[in-house]
């Protein structure tokens, strides 16, 4: 019963496109990059056809709030921290057709692999192959995860735990999408590389929305 309830839920939540940022302990600063998440809807709603709410709303990783929205984002530099609670309520938003998108603003990749590892002890994050729905369509990224900020002169990549076939969680690393997102004057990032992030987020808020 539970489980179609939760299935309920979320065919609910498709009507109503609602996105929201994720707010965690351990002391990273969740709260990153302020303008991205708005912009990245504005760019969906004017793009893709979507009627997202305009303002993403804070949801904490233990709160049953998590289960009425699709999507929810993760951002910062710095620690992240999910207790007991948190992980088995992010593991059962996961499972019941929930999606996270993890973002490393750079500094957070060896913490969030832990708490990542702490959700999903039995699998493992691999790396999605560019033939993978999230860089097909709407827009195209035959090469896979775009770069929008150098770090420290890697590649970019995106990593997903599958489930069931059914990729639930995404981590972007090396790349900064949500950067190139934020307001122009933030970064001073050039036209094409903010499109190039805008359109990529755009992708996997498609693939929520769709799959």
């Amino acid at each position: 019963m539970k489980k179609l309830l939760i299935i309920f839920l979320f065919g609910l939540m498709a009507n109503a496109q609602e996105i929201a940022l994720l707010k965690y302990s351990g002391g990273g600063d969740w709260y990153g990059n302020p303008t991205s998440l708005p912009n990245l809807i504005k760019f969906c709603n004017q793009n893709i056809n979507t009627k997202i709410k305009q303002k993403p709303t804070t949801v904490e990783p233990g709160s049953s709030d998590l289960f009425s929205y699709p999507f929810v984002h993760l951002t910062g530099h710095g620690n992240v921290v999910f207790n007991d609670n948190e992980v088995k309520n992010l593991r059962d938003y996961l499972t019941s057709g929930g999606f996270l998108h993890i973002d490393d603003n750079y500094g957070m990749d060896k913490y969030i692999r832990k708490e990542i590892k702490k959700i999903f002890p039995n699998n493992e994050l691999v790396e999605i192959p560019s033939t993978h729905k999230i860089f097909q369509g709407p827009f195209s990224f035959p090469n896979g995860l775009p770069k929008i900020h150098e770090h420290e002169k890697q590649k970019p990549q995106a990593f997903g735990i599958f489930i069931e076939g059914r990729l639930a969680l995404v981590y972007t690393f090396e790349t900064d999408l949500g950067d190139g997102w934020e307001d122009e004057e933030v970064h001073n990032n050039p036209k094409e590389v903010r499109e190039k992030a805008l359109k990529m987020g755009a992708n996997l808020v498609h693939y929520v929305f769709v799959n």
